[in-house]
This record gives C-alpha cells, sequence and structure tokens, in this order.
C-alpha cells in the first residue's frame, strides 16, 4: 500500500494542476499591479485629439495651355516629316504671342499606324505631338487660345488655371486650419471640464488648389474672341492637432 500511495497522490495532484490550468484558460486574462507600479510603466499621455481645415480662395495668376498638333499620311516618314512642318509653325506662333522659350515644352508625342475599320490592314500612319504652355496674364488667355488654334493650326486645346507659388496661400490656409482645430479642442475640454494644454502634434493632412478641369476647346470665330472666366481657386488644407490636458 504504501509503494503504491505515492503515485496515486502525484497523479491526483497533476489532475488538479490540470484542471486549473483548464479553469483558467476558459476565464479572461486579468493584469493586476500596484498602483506606483502601474504609473511608473504607463506611457500614455492624456490628450485631446483634433483636426482642422480650412479654405483659402486666390485669383489664379497662371494658366497652362495644352495644346496637339497631328498628322496623317500613307508612311510614317511622311507623317513625321507634316507634323515637323506644322510643329514649327505652332511653335512660331506660340513664341510671338509673345512666350518665354522656359514656358514653352513638348508633353508627348506619338507615331504609329492607323489601321483599316476591321483591324487587319494598315492604312496609313499617324504622328501627334502635345505641347505645353505657361501663360501668366490669366485674363488675355483667350486671346493666346484663338491665336494658337487660328494662326498656328493647333488642332486640339485644353486649359487649367493653378498659382505660380501655391506656398503663401497653402500657409495662410494652414494657419486657419490649426486656429479651427484649436477652437475645437478648447470647445471638448470646457465640455469635458479640464483646460486645454499645450500642442503635443501636428500633422498637415492634405495640402491643395482645386483647379477646375482642363477645358477643351474647339477655336472660336475670327471676330469672336474667346471668353474664359477665370475666377478662383480653393486652396484646402487639412491638418491634425493633438492637444495635452492641462
Amino acid at each position: 500500500m504504501r509503494n503504491m500511495f505515492v503515485p496515486l497522490g502525484v497523479a491526483v495532484t497533476s489532475a488538479v494542476v490540470v484542471a486549473a490550468i483548464v479553469v483558467t484558460f476558459g476565464r479572461p486574462v486579468v493584469l493586476t499591479g500596484s498602483p506606483s507600479a502601474v504609473t511608473a510603466t504607463s506611457t500614455i499621455t492624456p490628450a485631446i485629439l483634433t483636426s482642422g481645415d480650412a479654405i483659402v480662395s486666390k485669383k489664379p495668376d497662371l494658366a497652362v495651355i495644352g495644346a496637339g498638333i497631328d498628322s496623317q499620311q500613307p508612311t510614317a516618314s511622311a507623317a513625321q516629316a507634316d507634323l515637323a512642318s506644322k510643329a514649327a509653325k505652332l511653335v512660331a506662333r506660340i513664341k510671338a504671342l509673345p512666350t518665354a522659350d522656359q514656358d514653352i515644352n513638348a508633353t508627348g508625342y506619338w507615331i504609329g499606324p492607323v489601321y483599316s475599320p476591321q483591324g487587319q490592314t494598315i492604312t496609313g500612319y499617324r504622328a501627334a505631338e502635345q505641347l505645353q504652355v505657361k501663360w501668366h496674364n490669366v485674363d488675355t488667355v483667350g486671346r493666346a487660345l484663338d491665336a494658337i488654334v487660328q494662326e498656328g493650326g493647333a488642332t486640339s486645346i485644353s486649359i487649367g488655371f493653378g498659382l505660380a507659388d501655391p506656398k503663401p496661400a497653402q500657409a495662410e490656409a494652414r494657419t486657419l486650419a490649426i486656429a479651427d482645430a484649436r477652437a475645437k479642442a478648447q470647445s471638448m475640454a470646457s465640455a469635458a471640464g479640464v483646460r486645454l494644454g499645450q500642442v503635443l502634434q501636428v500633422s498637415d493632412l492634405s495640402s491643395n488648389s482645386r483647379v477646375p478641369s482642363p477645358i477643351n476647346y474647339s477655336g472660336a470665330a475670327a471676330n469672336v474672341p474667346t471668353q474664359v472666366p477665370v475666377g478662383q481657386l480653393d486652396i484646402q488644407v487639412s491638418v491634425e492637432v493633438d492637444f495635452a490636458i492641462g
């Protein structure tokens, strides 16, 4: 009996341990510690998290004109040569507006075959070139478009507006956005019965100009100048600001 008692006791003890483990696994885990230990290891800083938005409207001082030309000929070399002649005429007219050399650049060039409606036979070759022109006097952009199409020979035109230097407007909008975030945080602090503390972190979430989509023009009649309303641009800035609780 003595020799059998010890193994049985070990077995009973093991069973109790296993049962305890099973019960523990079925309960939620709870971590406890002394208040001083929790305070010493805590890295959470009480804070009020807010976001702010602002929009600043400015009149554009820059128009970006896209001017396209193309040529279709029986051979690739003929299409390329004809396109070169058309491009030379267009560039010369743009420069005569006048436009500085650094405000004219090519943004695309393409040459390839033209197929029959069935898509099996090459019927010719088409070459195309796209130019971009920066026009700094937005109030006269309509006359520039007429000259580019009617005298320069452009077959497609697009236009968009922007700011030559958007940073001052962005800075103004950013200041207003942070003020908006602070006002929201102050309101939250007052509602919660706490004091608003110093700024912990600021993040600029977005800073962009909402430029109107390019407008396509087919060219105006010679005696009716093209009218291009300029309007204003909206410079929008969104920020995220974290404030400490005082």
